[in-house]
């Protein structure tokens, strides 16, 4: 072999590392990893339809039960928000096409007040444990959620 023919021989297999790095590059890119946020999103919207069914069996505590509902309906809301704001916004105001779904809920089946008790005490322990693997805004945030969960299920539902 002539060194004319190494020469070419290196040149194709630039070329070929040069075209292989340009397929992977193009390639479809992995589906997002899911927010952490989308769980406690889940258990907000969740705990709220539990709340609006609770009111058929507990009629007397319809004020509380739609205050746990309501509130828990702005939680799940400012979770959204905020894992629409990580994901971001075009300049022309558009979402990009890799924003995490949106979580919906079917209606609930009335629970008891004690069942939804404990429903809310475990989604404030998911958001305080959450919480300490969260850092600035998003730890701040759940903490005030595992706050509010503890409060309509030691104070509220009691």
């Amino acid at each position: 072999m002539n060194r004319r023919t190494a020469l070419r021989l290196a040149g194709g297999g630039v070329v070929g590392v040069a075209a292989l790095a340009a397929v992977t590059g193009c390639a479809e890119e992995s589906a997002p990893e899911p927010d952490p946020l989308t769980a406690q999103e889940l258990l907000a919207r969740t705990d709220a339809a539990a709340a609006t069914a609770a009111i058929a069996l507990d009629p007397q505590r319809h004020g509380a039960l739609t205050l746990v509902s309501a509130e828990r309906t702005a939680h799940a809301e400012a979770l959204r928000t905020e894992i629409d704001r990580l994901v971001g916004v075009y300049g022309d105001g558009t979402l990009p096409s890799r924003r995490q779904p949106e979580v919906t809920v079917a209606p609930a089946a009335p629970v008891d007040v004690a069942t939804l008790r404990d429903q809310l005490a475990g989604s404030q322990r998911a958001a305080a444990d959450l919480a300490t693997t969260q850092s600035g805004y998003r730890a701040g945030l759940l903490a005030s959620i595992s706050a509010a969960c503890a409060v309509h299920a030691g104070v509220l539902l009691t």
